[in-house]
């Protein structure tokens, strides 16, 4: 059975699992900001929340951005790759939409390393049900 929320805008900011997060932390050099997170899901000690709001703030460090996966996603990507060409480090675990505005705007400007599998984020009984990808920039 696939998880509908999964596949619609009812639930948009489904957690990294911590193991699929603990390698890509070794594999890119330990990552210092969490730019859209909160305190029950950060995977790094800083992070921006919703109040503090990551899409306004100045990124620095090595980043990692599992972004809200609705509407607002395209916000995301463009800021990451702006923050990019100030020469931040970014990792951002997004679904591989190759089909999408955002995903040419910003995605093909970076490294893309395809998920091999589907990944089962934290809190959802089952698998996603589209494939992810890695985007990085500067590492």
């Amino acid at each position: 059975m696939i998880n509908k929320a999964l596949m619609s805008s009812i639930k948009s900011d489904w957690e990294t699992p911590d193991d699929f997060f603990n390698n890509m932390n070794v594999k890119y050099g330990a990552f210092t900001l969490d730019v859209c997170a909160d305190k029950n899901n950060t995977k790094c000690k800083k992070y921006y929340d919703v109040d503090a709001d990551g899409l306004n703030q100045v990124w620095s460090g090595i980043c990692w951005m599992n972004p809200p996966y609705g509407k607002d996603i395209k916000k995301w990507m463009k800021k990451a790759y702006e923050e990019s060409l100030r020469g931040v480090k970014i990792t951002c675990l997004v679904p591989a939409r190759t089909d999408t505005v955002w995903w040419h705007d910003y995605a093909m400007k970076g490294d893309i390393t395809f998920i091999r599998g589907r990944l089962k984020f934290k809190g959802a009984k089952h698998s996603a049900p589209f494939p992810s990808a890695l985007i990085t920039f500067n590492l």
